[in-house]
């Protein structure tokens, strides 16, 4: 699976201490969400923010790694590259951190509904319009 990362599973050693078996794909932007820091790291919504896509078939260490079963984050996904791009997002609430997303209901809901309705995408310098690469 595509995860795409811009905390600390940006750094080699720190993915190897989590999980078995992953590979980094290129530098990457998540364009529609910019992050925000906290506690830990987490996004919120407009602007964008560069990481990179890790590829691991160990999804389920990547959760406990990021406290999904303790309501930290949630995983959701967007459009990468290459196909569906994983991606957590950190609760606000829960990491002291400044950010607002828009909506009413659950956080997980109202993150998915933003992200969708807003078209938020992980590009990477290959995928990007010919007029915004820079030289």
């Amino acid at each position: 699976m595509e995860v795409f990362v811009y905390g600390t599973l940006t750094d080699p050693n720190r993915v190897a201490e989590v999980v078995d078996a992953f590979t980094f794909g290129p530098d990457a932007t998540l364009v529609g969400c910019h992050r925000v820091d906290g506690a830990y790291p987490t996004l919120a919504p407009g602007d964008e923010t560069t990481g990179r896509v890790l590829r691991t078939p160990n999804v389920g260490a990547l959760d406990a790694y990021e406290g999904v079963d303790r309501g930290l984050y949630v995983r959701t996904s967007v459009p990468g590259p290459t196909g569906p791009c994983a991606l957590y997002v950190g609760d606000p609430e829960r990491l002291d951190a400044e950010a607002t997303w828009p909506g009413d209901g659950p956080f997980d809901e109202r993150v998915d509904r933003y992200l969708r309705e807003h078209d938020v995408r992980v590009r990477t310098a290959a995928d990007r319009p010919a007029d915004t690469v820079e030289h």
